[in-house]
């Protein structure tokens, strides 16, 4: 639910009561992962999603069913010949969904205020809710902080507040939503309870390096995409403001200094487009041992063999190396900025998610991967 937690915070603060369909797990072809979710006030209104259309329509009506009976239920839907062309889930996936009413009366909705305030402002946070297990646990909330600190409860024994407190921790130290299984009493014996975990983290950054005109684009794709996008030059006279208005920061530093002094972790994305040796050799020596989800360089064959050559003249290793994506970008035919900012983002979207960058057409590969590990990331300015 933490992805709409814009319009559930508005709805808070207006004191609206509601209920929240959340994507609990899903098996096979799925178009929304776990932690997608949908909402319906008491007036009627929805936002949200939880399958790209597929079984909207049926999440909407338990919906209104829990406001009116404030029950909270999960319900799964699954491919049959006999649902299928009901809800509307056609492709083959299963998709298990918890509806929870908020109304002004739920024990939760003070938990779930604190939650979404944390993910609108950007905090670092991670919200375990009981998705199953005995009666009276279902729907049951605890909010984690990056402190390791927590508010509400999951209505057990403390220690099983403090076991989920920890999971949820791990699970927001890597930016992750999942599920993890504790018992009542706090241990990982099976048939206890099962949380679902949402985690809250600041945007992923993209640093750009290159003040040229395929970075302002670039910016906006990074934007598109949800980053954090800095620009960063050497040269005042292009990195500025004017030219890059839709960047997060433009900076002018020499590349490889700014890098070395500014915080990047796994979820990072630099791109290099300088592809000038007195900028892309020291610059990519410091990001290619450094924590980064993507590293990749602009510019031509030639220019890489020259670049890697002089990489490793500067003591990178074959296993450095190999982290290095150049020359960046899917081979989309792109000629112009705006072309080849989409070839960069296309890559960048593969390598996180285990794409092939390949036609779906004739393909016989699953659409929708089991997502990386780091992947499942919900994050607000």
């Amino acid at each position: 639910m933490l992805d709409i937690a814009g319009e559930l915070h508005r709805w808070m603060a207006e004191g609206r009561e509601f209920a929240v369909g959340t994507v609990v797990s899903v098996g096979g072809s799925a178009p929304r992962g776990p932690g997608a979710a949908l909402a319906v006030d008491s007036e009627g209104t929805a936002i949200g999603s939880v399958s790209g259309g597929c079984v909207e329509g049926a999440v909407y009506e338990l919906c209104a069913q829990a406001l009116s009976d404030g029950e909270t239920v999960r319900e799964r839907f699954g491919y049959s010949d006999d649902d299928a062309f009901a809800v509307g889930l056609t492709c083959g996936g299963v998709i298990d969904i918890m509806v929870t009413p908020v109304r002004a009366d739920s024990p939760e909705r003070e938990v779930l205020r604190a939650a979404l305030s944390a993910a609108l402002a950007g905090e670092a946070a991670a919200l375990a809710r009981v998705v199953s297990g005995p009666a009276g646990f279902l729907g049951r909330a605890l909010l984690v902080r990056a402190d390791g600190s927590h508010e509400g409860g999951l209505g057990g024994h403390r220690e099983l507040d403090r076991t989920a407190a920890a999971e949820a921790s791990a699970l927001l130290d890597t930016g992750r939503t999942g599920t993890v299984a504790v018992s009542e009493d706090g241990s990982h014996c099976p048939g206890g309870l099962t949380l679902l975990v949402e985690s809250s983290v600041p945007p992923p950054r993209m640093i750009v390096f290159g003040a040229v005109d395929f970075a302002a684009a670039l910016v906006r794709a990074g934007k598109f995409l949800g980053h954090h996008v800095t620009v960063c030059d050497a040269r005042p006279v292009f990195a500025t403001r004017a030219r890059f208005p839709e960047a997060d920061e433009v900076v002018v530093d020499w590349p490889h200094r700014y890098l070395r002094g500014t915080r990047t972790d796994a979820r990072s994305v630099l791109c290099v487009l300088t592809h000038e040796a007195r900028f892309d050799v020291p610059l990519l020596a410091e990001a290619l041992r450094m924590p980064a989800a993507f590293v990749g360089a602009m510019g031509s064959r030639r220019t890489h063999e020259d670049r890697t050559r002089r990489l490793r003249e500067a003591g990178l290793s074959d296993r450095e190396l190999d982290r290095l994506r150049s020359p960046i970008g899917l081979d989309l035919g792109a000629r112009t900025p705006e072309e080849t900012a989409l070839s960069i983002a296309a890559e960048i979207v593969a390598a996180r998610r285990g794409g092939t960058g390949l036609p779906l057409t004739g393909g016989a590969d699953r659409i929708h991967r089991e997502p990386h590990p780091d992947l499942r990331v919900v994050s607000r300015r």
